[in-house]
């Protein structure tokens, strides 16, 4: 580990939660580079939705590359962008009864994000944007604007200009309707508050602590935007891809968003990003916002390859199985240990047992590793063990690694903090 301590910046994250060398990978397992096998609970904070090297996936690069096929294109057209629309439309658009055009952006989730709310301004000629609390969007520039951890900030980025958090659904608990709240402070001209080009908002905030959104709530929120002509954004970046048990996190509320950002679990471990854009919305000029990498023909490959899950509903109901598992488990931990005083919130695959003790989240996150499972935190004061395993993980694979966390539990955080 020298060598990256060494050579590489101050800024690497998770190979500081995870100081080993990892070598290879297969489904929800992955290897250190001594033989060590790891449970992953993590899957690469959310893009690994299908697990480690899918060997359908695999084969599809290994002809792609074999067959010369394009790597570099920006935006021209190529049979395997082609193929991609095609099926994605096909799949997941057309049966939804969705109406959407696509805009492929730079491979991250934040190019999305940028573009979304870019596009929204240019649209509306309005500047301001609502986030929420916790809420968490990427970190550049105007992402991080919209991004509510004061850890991400710093005076020389900017602030926070032209944004206005307000809370999200459940921020002051279950007595106060902060849909309701914000409709105040949107329709009030005196509030200080103007009236927003965008709201953009998680379904299920994941860095944010597993905090959930219910469907009247998003209804409320979406109501609130068409009467105002609002452009609502709904950044699906972590917990699209079927991580709630449906391809779209919002799809249970019965909303339709005017831009949806997807990134993450699409290209399958490979980087892609893009908006969907209501058609009367795709008012951009050609070039008007560009990228190098608009468009990995590499990722293309792969996320049309993965979409075939979608072509039924099998993996939804594994999905909502598997997360009802997780769910009991979670659950069955708050009841035998009381004095931790720990709570479950979640919905699909992702999950989040909170443990408001200081630090015990984090040393069982520790604890873990060393028990080779790897799992990470979130929320406030990272007080919140995330599990969102790959949706595609063996039941055996999903119980021994839950076995970990509550042996973790009794073993290790009941010797410290129940003493």
């Amino acid at each position: 580990m020298k060598l990256f301590s060494d050579y590489e910046s101050e800024v690497r994250s998770y190979i500081r939660s995870f100081p080993v060398i990892f070598d290879r990978a297969d489904g929800a397992v992955i290897w250190d580079d001594q033989g060590n096998e790891y449970l992953d609970f993590f899957a690469g904070a959310g893009t690994l939705n299908y697990g480690h090297n899918p060997k359908a996936v695999n084969q599809a690069l290994i002809d792609y590359l074999n067959n010369q096929g394009i790597l570099h294109s920006l935006d021209k057209a190529t049979v395997a962008k082609q193929n991609f629309i095609e099926k994605f439309f096909q799949t997941i658009i057309k049966p939804r009864g969705l109406d959407y055009k696509i805009q492929f952006t730079g491979p991250t989730g934040t190019n999305a994000v940028e573009a979304a709310i870019k596009l929204a301004r240019r649209v509306t000629q309005r500047r301001n944007v609502i986030a929420f609390t916790q809420g968490y969007h990427g970190l550049t520039m105007g992402a991080l604007m919209l991004t509510a951890n004061n850890y991400y900030h710093n005076p020389s980025d900017g602030g926070r200009a032209n944004v206005y958090h307000a809370p999200y659904d459940g921020y002051f608990g279950e007595t106060v309707n902060t849909a309701k709240y914000l409709r105040k402070l949107i329709e009030d001209s005196s509030s200080g508050v103007s009236m927003p080009a965008a709201i953009v908002l998680e379904t299920i905030q994941g860095e944010g602590g597993i905090n959930t959104a219910s469907k009247e709530w998003l209804q409320e929120i979406e109501k609130l935007c068409r009467e105002n002509s609002i452009v609502l954004i709904v950044d699906d970046i972590q917990v699209g891809n079927g991580r709630s048990g449906e391809f779209f996190s919002f799809e249970f509320a019965g909303i339709k968003p005017d831009i949806v950002c997807i990134s993450k679990s699409i290209g399958g471990g490979l980087p892609l990003a893009f908006t969907l854009i209501k058609p009367e919305l795709d008012q951009w000029l050609p070039g008007e916002h560009t990228g190098t990498f608009r468009g990995n023909n590499l990722a293309f490959v792969a996320a049309a390859e993965l979409l075939t899950y979608w072509d039924n509903d099998e993996l939804s109901q594994t999905v909502l199985q598997k997360g009802h598992m997780i769910k009991s488990c979670l659950e069955q931990f708050v009841s035998d240990f009381p004095q931790l005083k720990m709570s479950v919130r979640g919905r699909g695959m992702i999950w989040g047992l909170e443990i408001p003790k200081a630090q015990a989240a984090k040393v069982l996150s520790q604890y873990l590793f060393k028990h080779k499972l790897l799992i990470e935190t979130c929320g406030k004061n990272d007080s919140v063990i995330k599990i969102m395993p790959p949706l595609t993980i063996e039941h055996s694979y999903l119980d021994q690694g839950l076995r970990k966390i509550g042996d973790g539990i009794h073993d290790f955080l009941k010797s410290r903090y129940m003493d």
